[in-house]
């Protein structure tokens, strides 16, 4: 009888996080160059400053923690998390903002609960979450994707972002044309139906284009990390139907008050959130059909938020109140053990 001799291990070259975090900023330079392009040099400064901060605040963590530094700091989480909250935040927040949500990002969500691999919440939502509710101002202030200067539509220049983002300069190139987004305009568009707010802003006019190149930005982006198998179908396939399919539910029952199904897919963090933060292996649930469920309830919240809350985009709420879920959605769709019948489900398990 002929055997199969088949060697092992089969997995070639283990997957370090270092190799995942580089990945991942590979992933992430589609959105980054389409949020320069369409938005301005905002979006490099602010990640150049929070990766900085981000170093500075991991090292002093790790020192006071008596870690080795070399070893901690070469894995680029908190290069990563400092790019996530950098992405999210308006191109022309004041450096003190970024400050702030960095050192709640790195010193509190995550090295007050032990460091990598502890955290119970997603550090970028853990400190956007904090400034949303702290700054709502600074926080809501996004200046439309073009200016308008003497010779035309172009970008303002660097340095003049430079200015405004860490000496305090009135932002002279964006006071006409300094507005909400997409989706604040939807939000609070006061006595308008929709297709009367469509008509009537210069954001849903003339900026949504940027919006959606900048979500296929990201998608491309998170096709990229399907590809490279960093991170699984699950969870962004089940929020993004699960976000598309209710949104098409409530448009076609009235369209007048609610947003199209496209809309809602490709304006705000949709693309971002969908492939680069729900997919955080820590905070999120872990079996497969955990992920289906993690994503299905984001989508849904982000709907409930989006609609009738306060806040225009909902995704930090939504993530942190799922990291918060997901240990229970893990105890209840654990997968069958090879060798038993049955999953292990809840707290008293069956064999």
């Amino acid at each position: 009888m002929s055997l199969i001799r088949m060697s092992s291990p089969h997995v070639y070259k283990a997957n370090s996080t270092a190799n995942v975090m580089r990945l991942v900023m590979l992933a992430m330079l589609p959105g980054i160059l389409a949020m320069t392009l369409f938005f301005g040099w905002g979006t490099l400064i602010q990640i150049a400053w929070a990766a900085l901060l981000a170093l500075g605040f991991e090292a002093a963590m790790l020192k006071l923690r008596k870690r080795p530094l070399g070893f901690y700091l070469g894995d680029y989480s908190a290069i990563v998390t400092a790019m996530l909250i950098a992405v999210a935040l308006p191109p022309l927040a004041p450096w003190w903002l970024t400050g702030v949500g960095v050192f709640v990002a790195i010193v509190i969500a995550k090295h007050l609960y032990g460091g990598l691999g502890q955290n119970p919440f997603n550090p970028a939502m853990v400190a956007y979450a904090l400034l949303l509710i702290s700054f709502p101002v600074e926080m809501t202030r996004w200046n439309l994707p073009f200016v308008l200067t003497g010779e035309g539509w172009s970008i303002a220049p660097f340095f003049d972002t430079l200015g405004v983002i860490f000496g305090g300069a009135e932002p002279v190139f964006f006071d006409q044309f300094t507005g909400a987004t997409p989706l604040d305009e939807i939000r609070h568009r006061g006595g308008l139906t929709t297709e009367e707010a469509w008509r009537q802003s210069e954001v849903l006019a003339q900026g949504i284009g940027a919006w959606h190149a900048v979500s296929a930005a990201w998608l491309m982006g998170g096709i990229f990390l399907l590809y490279r198998k960093v991170i699984t179908w699950h969870a962004p396939v089940a929020m993004l139907v699960t976000l598309g399919l209710i949104s098409s539910m409530f448009f076609g029952f009235d369209p007048d008050n609610y947003a199209d199904p496209l809309f809602h897919l490709t304006t705000g963090a949709t693309m971002l959130a969908a492939f680069f933060i729900i997919t955080d292996p820590v905070s999120s649930a872990t079996s497969n059909r955990g992920r289906l469920v993690f994503g299905a309830c984001i989508g849904l919240l982000v709907f409930i938020i989006r609609t009738w809350g306060n806040y225009p985009d909902g995704f930090a709420f939504a993530v942190l109140l799922m990291n918060l879920a997901a240990p229970f959605i893990d105890l209840y769709t654990q997968p069958r053990s090879y060798g038993h019948s049955r999953a292990n489900k809840g707290r008293g398990g069956n064999s």
